[in-house]
């Protein structure tokens, strides 16, 4: 990422995991992602890894977390990206795409009762605010190589109780040489098309 400049395009690919999600007790939970750059020139993609994890948490919130982590992680740069941010939940998508927007145009309330984890989505608008964005769901656990990635991140960071602080080089590579083949694996997905990237809205201007 040291190399990507302002306005170029950035792929996140991230999931979540809650050990014991919704039981009583302390559930720990983890978030991870893949985070892939195109070199304008090369054409070769950069990878970095991230994954961070809370030992009393819920699925939702560790979904909001992989979204933090992300957008702040990619800001320190100071750079302004168009980010493309894959993830298998819906909550993240349908919620960052527009419920968020909706959400700060009444005072940040919703018909029909408080909005949960309230803090914590303030917090993703915010770290993502700074860039152009739109978030695409995919199914999980359907073979989709970047996502089946992201998933491991979480899961490993939930088990571990690990944080990655920061970036790091990635291990994507050598991570799917050592997966099974089969047809529940599909082709590594290519990198977004810059052209065709269409931003979801900005809370500000609705």
């Amino acid at each position: 990422m040291t190399r990507a400049k302002s306005g170029d395009l950035v792929a996140i690919y991230a999931d979540e995991s809650c050990i014991g999600n919704g039981r009583d007790g302390d559930n720990p939970g983890g978030a991870g992602g893949l985070i892939e750059w195109l070199h304008p020139k090369s054409n070769e993609v950069t990878r970095c890894d991230y994954w961070i994890s809370e030992p009393a948490t819920t699925n939702n919130r560790m979904a909001l977390r992989s979204v933090i982590e992300a957008f702040r992680a990619i800001s320190k740069s100071g750079n302004s990206y168009r980010v493309v941010f894959t993830s298998d939940s819906k909550y993240i998508v349908d919620g960052m795409n527009e419920w968020v927007h909706n959400w700060k145009a009444r005072g940040w309330k919703k018909k029909g009762g408080p909005i949960l984890n309230l803090e914590a989505w303030k917090e993703a608008l915010a770290a993502a605010s700074p860039h152009e964005f739109r978030f695409v769901w995919v199914q999980g656990h359907a073979g989709h190589p970047q996502n089946e990635y992201a998933n491991f991140l979480a899961t490993r960071a939930a088990g571990e109780q690990s944080n990655s602080r920061g970036l790091r080089e990635s291990e994507f590579g050598s991570w799917l040489a050592n997966q099974k083949e089969g047809p529940h694996w599909k082709e590594t997905a290519p990198f977004p098309d810059l052209h065709s990237f269409r931003p979801s809205k900005r809370a500000w201007t609705i």
